[in-house]
């Protein structure tokens, strides 16, 4: 059968950078360190005090103040993101069939600052069981999902994709895949994450994952340098409008991209540990290459997952080269994580909402807070450390992979009739 071409038309950020897609790109264009000492709790007797908070974040700014108390802090910033990327697509009743709009939508872990409260508050108690009657439908990580279709009216297909950090990559992958199959005319997808509580970084020290770099938060993040202690943990919210694109032509909407292809693997190695060879990175890129009907040749730009731990930094840069050969050395690569942080089950779509404005823009976002080169890295591979690169990008490839040993990979590509 003949899959349709499947395009961007609307797009939405809230993140550690700013509050809106303008000030997320500004960040990022500019580079912007969104971390500083975590505002949220106490974190005094914690190994790490610092994280990639978004700052002054009232919800009641953006919802009403009941509806606000009704969803977790990730799911108030799913539909935040939401609101600003379907204004953005131009999405009204009387150009869309709301049957026909569904919502695909991710988080790693969902409401884990509500769950953590009501646990508190129990055992804090008398024993009595006194919950909040919206203590589950906060806390599932399908509610983001659901509460976008209510606020819309959108009526077709609406379920969450969870895979750890690769979960947004892996909603964005399912959205392309139901529209080109013709199930679909628009999807909104992405990821929302708002973890930054005692439970989460409590639960990522104990692993030994996260910096501790407590002396110089701003350049904790620091993926590919020799001197990288672990990753910084972010939060926010992206949102992408995927649409058919006849369906975009029709109602004369603005596209800003293509989407090409998507791949999705596993390590079957570790839990939390890359493969060495990073074997399934490579299996990844190379299953979303052949997506896209695609050559290594056909890339300017890898956004990488990048996290700025010791292992994974060493083995996506194998993966890379074992794909593309020589043609890496001509790759623009980046983690823009070293400015936002790690925002887990948002981290896939916030990374290719920034594929896409490279390929829009042509200009490729910077891997910040480069002071060491690694004896363990190529030297000749072009990590676009420090400061943004102007280039003609044609197409952009965003890695994500998560706990448990998950990869997927979306490619992005300029749009052209």
């Amino acid at each position: 059968m003949a899959l349709n071409r499947v395009v961007v038309t609307g797009l939405g950020a809230l993140t550690p950078l700013g509050k809106t897609l303008p000030e997320f790109w500004d960040g990022l264009q500019n580079g912007v360190s969104g971390c500083d000492y975590i505002q949220q709790f106490d974190v005094s007797k914690f190994k790490t005090r610092f994280a990639c908070e978004v700052k002054d974040f009232d919800p009641t700014q953006y919802l009403d103040r009941k509806e606000a108390r009704k969803v977790d802090r990730y799911c108030q910033f799913a539909l935040i993101a939401s609101d600003e990327a379907v204004k953005d697509a131009g999405i009204t009743k009387e150009n869309v069939d709301p049957d026909r709009v569904g919502v695909i939508f991710a988080s790693g872990i969902g409401g884990l600052i509500t769950f953590q409260e009501e646990v508190i508050n129990f055992a804090s108690g008398d024993g009595t069981p006194r919950f909040n009657p919206f203590f589950i439908p906060k806390m599932i990580l399908d509610i983001a999902a659901g509460q976008i279709s209510m606020r819309n009216g959108f009526r077709g297909p609406n379920y969450a994709v969870v895979s750890a950090c690769a979960s947004s990559t892996n909603a964005i992958i399912d959205a392309f895949d139901t529209i080109r199959l013709g199930k679909a005319d628009i999807i909104v997808t992405g990821g929302s994450e708002a973890v930054i509580s005692a439970a989460g970084v409590g639960g990522f020290n104990a692993m030994k994952a996260l910096s501790e770099r407590n002396d110089d938060p701003k350049t904790a993040s620091r993926p590919f340098d020799k001197d990288r202690d672990g990753f910084v943990m972010g939060e926010g919210s992206g949102v992408l409008i995927l649409e058919k694109l006849e369906h975009a032509l029709a109602r004369g909407a603005k596209i800003y991209c293509e989407i090409a292809g998507g791949g999705a693997t596993a390590d079957a190695y570790h839990i939390t540990a890359p493969h060495p060879e990073g074997l399934g990175a490579k299996n990844v890129m190379n299953d979303a290459l052949r997506d896209a009907g695609m050559k290594p040749e056909d890339i300017q730009y890898i956004n990488v997952h990048g996290t700025s731990t010791p292992l994974g930094d060493i083995a996506e840069t194998k993966a890379i080269l074992s794909v593309f050969g020589d043609q890496a050395y001509h790759l623009n690569i980046s983690s823009t994580k070293s400015m936002t942080g790690h925002c887990l089950g948002a981290a896939g779509a916030l990374e290719a909402i920034a594929c896409i404005l490279a390929v829009t823009k042509n200009i490729v976002p910077p891997t910040i807070n480069h002071f060491t080169d690694d004896p363990e890295l190529d030297p000749k591979l072009n990590f676009t450390f420090n400061t943004a690169q102007e280039r003609e990008v044609n197409a952009a490839l965003s890695n994500t992979f998560g706990f448990g040993g998950h990869n997927a990979s979306v490619i992005i590509k300029k749009y052209k009739p």
